[in-house]
């Protein structure tokens, strides 16, 4: 039986256009519309002969397409993803021998680089199959304008981010102090900044936190000074607590003699005249141990020289206290108290 000439004209008509080089997606669902329509009709007609030569001829077409822009798709994808990669690894080692550029920020543009060199790929490979790019960027605009209005906080943090890696007010490796917690910058990222406490704990803290809160860097100008803070009686002498303290740092190749360590009063307190250790390291990462050990050394050393170190006390006068005569508490007690009804 012959088949009918309408049963396959939509196919005959698409392949047509995609000779002429037409990649309208308006066209293409045109088409289908059309071999649809007809595939309806020669079922209802009953012609079970022109409906599978219909199919038959319909598949081979959208085979025949797809195989086409899909292999076009796959070759320009392979030419670009082997200049991408190229490009990556060159910019990855320029970005390694650079020592002006931090590994927060070269995380940063490698990142920046990747996305949009998948981005231009992605478009190129779509364009091969005929997808209307200009269309499709327009709508995921929109959709990234809502994206941000339901991610505020996110785009802050990244905003913040790129502040933190740009400025640099700390490098990962240094050791800083936010909100009272002290620790070591583990890892900066896009949206949070990873700090390593002394509990060997890991705190994440937002990035905008970092640019709005007052941050201490104690390993910015790589020398420290360490204060041990430190109280003597009234009855003693700093000279004397200045004499036997400032020989016990020395010897200590971790600290520097120039500028000297010093001894000085800081303070007249209600029960203590209050001084502070003051010397110079040359690791800041070395803070926190030395600190710690040098505040023992402290007491122990005006523990030896017999110099007191108060704490806080009062003391109450009784003399003259007109209002308690004639009362236990004016009374002798020869070591004994008082006797009580």
């Amino acid at each position: 039986m012959m088949r009918p000439q309408s049963a396959v004209q939509p196919f005959r008509t698409a392949q047509d256009s995609t000779a002429a080089g037409s990649s309208s997606v308006d066209n293409a669902v045109n088409q289908f519309n059309n071999a649809f329509s007809e595939g309806l009709r020669l079922f209802f007609e009953g012609d079970w002969d022109g409906l599978y030569d219909h199919l038959a001829d319909g598949a081979l077409y959208l085979f025949g397409l797809f195989t086409e822009r899909g292999l076009q798709a796959l070759a320009a994808f392979l030419l670009l993803y082997v200049i991408y990669r190229v490009l990556y690894l060159t910019l990855e080692q320029a970005l390694d021998r650079s020592d002006n550029i931090e590994p927060g920020l070269q995380s940063l543009l490698l990142k920046t680089f990747r996305v949009t060199a998948f981005f231009f790929i992605g478009t190129v490979v779509l364009e091969q199959f005929g997808v209307n790019v200009a269309v499709l960027i327009g709508g995921l605009g929109i959709a990234g304008i809502v994206a941000g209005f339901a991610a505020r906080d996110s785009l802050e943090n990244f905003i913040a981010g790129v502040t933190v890696l740009v400025d640099k007010p700390f490098r990962v490796g240094d050791y800083i102090q936010i909100d009272d917690q002290y620790g070591q910058v583990d890892e900066i990222t896009l949206r949070s900044t990873r700090l390593r406490t002394v509990r060997n704990r890991i705190m994440v803290l937002p990035n905008t936190e970092m640019i709005t809160q007052r941050v201490m860097n104690h390993t910015k100008r790589n020398v420290l000074r360490i204060d041990i803070p430190f109280g003597i009686a009234y009855k003693e002498r700093p000279a004397e607590a200045r004499e036997v303290l400032l020989p016990i740092v020395e010897d200590d190749d971790r600290i520097l003699s120039e500028p000297s360590p010093t001894a000085v009063v800081t303070e007249m307190d209600d029960s203590s005249v209050n001084m502070s250790l003051r010397f110079y390291i040359r690791d800041p990462s070395q803070e926190v141990p030395i600190r710690w050990e040098y505040t023992e050394k402290v007491r122990e050393t005006l523990r030896d020289a017999d110099i007191e170190i108060p704490f806080p006390h009062r003391q109450l006068f009784l003399d003259g206290a007109k209002a308690f005569e004639g009362t236990d508490l004016l009374a002798p007690t020869n070591g004994d108290h008082p006797a009580t009804n």
